[in-house]
Parts: structure tokens; sequence; C-alpha cells
């Protein structure tokens, strides 16, 4: 099951290789890493998706609070959050199939970021579900490049699960 953790640091040089090394030497693999500034200056969030159970994540969380750079290691696998993701898809288009590449653009609320006589560049942003389904719609039309950002999430401040009310 994939997991993911929200991790709170100094923004110090040399953070991230730390981060990633409790990460490496007991041969975790990490899915998605997302960092950027926070709120507060100096402060520097980071979200990492990877695979793992209750006692892998358990694990981790105790090696990252050993590090004096992290602030708060937080498991916000089940918390309600918003999640995002970027995605730059670059597709193979003729006159033929452009307009079927632009409906599907314009269904998934994304947008054209380039056009050439060859391909369209496509702008897709949304949780990892949308991201998923639109890169599949697409794949039929040969894509010739993907660029994909990490996961970003921040936990809803009324803790409304939307995944849970999908399912009602």
């Amino acid at each position: 099951m994939k997991k993911t953790l929200s991790i709170t640091v100094y923004n110090e040089s040399g953070v991230l290789t730390r981060i990633s090394t409790v990460f490496s030497s007991r041969g975790f693999n990490i899915d998605s890493i997302a960092v950027g500034p926070t709120e507060n200056i100096g402060i520097s969030k980071i979200i990492i998706v990877l695979p793992g159970d209750y006692q892998t994540i358990e694990q981790i969380t105790k090696q990252l609070n050993k590090l004096i750079q992290v602030v708060e290691v937080k498991d916000i696998t089940n918390r309600a959050c918003v999640e995002r993701e970027l995605m730059l898809i670059k597709v193979m288009s003729s006159s033929n199939t452009r307009s079927e590449i632009l409906d599907i653009v314009q269904i998934f609320r994304s947008k054209v970021v380039d056009i050439s006589d060859i391909s369209i560049t496509i702008e897709v942003t949304g949780d990892p579900g949308k991201i998923l389904t639109i890169q599949q719609l697409l794949r039929k039309y040969n894509i010739i490049e993907i660029v994909r950002s990490g996961k970003i999430s921040i936990e809803r401040e009324l803790g409304i699960n939307t995944e849970y009310l999908k399912n009602v």
C-alpha cells in the first residue's frame, strides 16, 4: 500500500540528502518526493509517497525524528487531505487528431501550453487519479514525453474526507 508522509524541516543545506539517506540506507524506495518552502521563512515541507505498511512507516518516522533538521513527521495517508500533482505531457498531433485531443484537454480542464505541426504539450493539474486517467486516454495518440511532479498534499482544516464521500 502507498503511504504519504508530510515532513516539516529546517531549510538547511543538505537536509534533503539526509532525509533520502534514511530511506536508502534501510532499503526503502521513494515513489514520489516534492519539496517546497512553507509560510514560515527557513522552513520547508517535504511530501514523500512510498510503498509500505504500518511498521515500515513507524520505523521511518522514528529514524526521521532523530534528525535535528526535522521539525515534524506526519503520516497523512488516511487523513482528510487535498492532493494535487502536475503533469506536462507531449502528444503526437496531426490535423486529423488535433480536435479529438483538444476535446480531451477541455473535458479534463487542462490547458495547452505548447503546440507545433506535429505535437501538442498539455498541462494537467489534479489528483493522481485524474493524472492517470488523462494519460491513459492520450496514450492512443502516441505520447512523446511525460514529466510529472511529485504529489503535494495538505490536510483539510475541517477534516472532511472527500475520498470517503465518493463511496457514499
